[in-house]
């Protein structure tokens, strides 16, 4: 079975990129793309500094890599606050989260990633901090046992999902803003990678840029994951400079085509095409076939088969589009007519 985190399109952060924060946008001004979010955003933003008053908690849903952190980031930076940073398995018990709490200054920002993978037990902690800011303590065990209530200083939560369905209703509803963060048009990938280059003093073409733009599956941080081999291509093998050829050339090299396909994608495509007849297929069925794990196709693969049009889902399973047999070089094949009624 394949690791997914070897994937050079895979949306999900790697060691490496967790360290490397030189191109994350620091405030809203210079973050591209996401324009209603980001007018959104700046009104909460002027609201609570005019108000002097904490954020609002907020939370933030989508396909992995489109800039949830990155926000969560922007906003305690705009609001010249701290952040704390954690993420929802992490928080394995009560006393975890009430210990992170108690170390929040007034105004603080708490990021929670992959908040719908909190516990229960913590999510009960978390409900009347968010509402009260409070901390309710039991102390003692049996008869003798009794609760206190700690004051905390008002503070912000930030929240991000991949899977906003599986946040519990009482969690949602304590947050004051939710917003969709959306996969990135190709004009706004080829803004992120004209910054992204100069940054990283990279040259680098208009059309070169552009052909990588168009290869990113609208995603900031596979953007810059490619832009980084492209330049690697470039350095050994064409003198430094990204143009069109070069781009092609390279992502050619690392079998990303040009809609950004990878592997794996053209694997589970094949698979639903070949194996069953374009489907309609179980999702479990697909992912025994291609020896991978049903959540990696679920929250890794689909969402950008989807948004192509290459696949669909019904009640049934996986269906495989026409539009994504003729992107293999596939037949389509002819469904039997369904059986008339007399």
């Amino acid at each position: 079975m394949s690791n997914e985190t070897d994937r050079l399109v895979d949306p999900q952060p790697k060691t490496e990129e967790r360290l490397d924060t030189t191109l994350r946008p620091r405030l809203l001004s210079e973050l591209i793309g996401q324009e209603r979010i980001k007018e959104n955003l700046a009104i909460l933003i002027e609201a609570s500094l005019q108000r002097g008053e904490a954020l609002d908690h907020v939370l933030f849903y989508g396909p992995p890599g489109l800039g949830k952190t990155t926000l969560a980031h922007i906003l305690a930076n705009e609001m010249g606050v701290n952040i704390k940073v954690t993420a929802g398995p992490a928080i394995e018990r009560q006393g975890d989260l009430a210990a992170i709490l108690t170390n929040l200054n007034p105004g603080d920002v708490l990021f929670i990633d992959e908040i719908h993978r909190l516990g229960k037990a913590v999510e009960e902690v978390l409900y009347p901090a968010m509402e009260d800011f409070a901390l309710d303590i039991v102390i003692g065990k049996g008869p003798s046992a009794r609760a206190i209530r700690l004051k905390l200083p008002r503070f912000t939560v930030i929240g991000a999902t991949t899977r906003l369905a599986l946040v519990t209703a009482p969690l949602r509803a304590r947050f004051g803003a939710t917003y969709r963060l959306d996969y990135y048009e190709p004009e706004a990938m080829q803004q992120i990678l004209t910054r992204a280059a100069e940054m990283l003093s990279a040259e680098a073409d208009e059309q070169g840029l552009a052909e990588i733009s168009l290869r990113t599956r609208g995603t900031p941080r596979v953007a810059l994951r490619l832009l980084r081999r492209v330049r690697d291509y470039a350095q050994v093998r064409a003198e430094s400079i990204i143009t069109k050829p070069v781009a092609e050339e390279a992502l050619d090299l690392l079998d990303v085509d040009d809609l950004g396909l990878d592997e794996m994608d053209r694997r589970v495509l094949r698979a639903i095409i070949e194996k069953y007849n374009c489907g309609p297929v179980g999702l479990n069925t697909v992912a025994a076939s291609v020896s991978e794990e049903a959540d990696t196709i679920m929250d890794v693969v689909e969402p950008y088969l989807m948004q192509l049009g290459f696949l669909e889902r019904s009640s049934q399973g996986r269906i495989a589009t026409a539009a994504a047999c003729a992107h293999l070089g596939l037949d389509y094949p002819q469904k039997p007519d369904s059986p008339k009624l007399f």
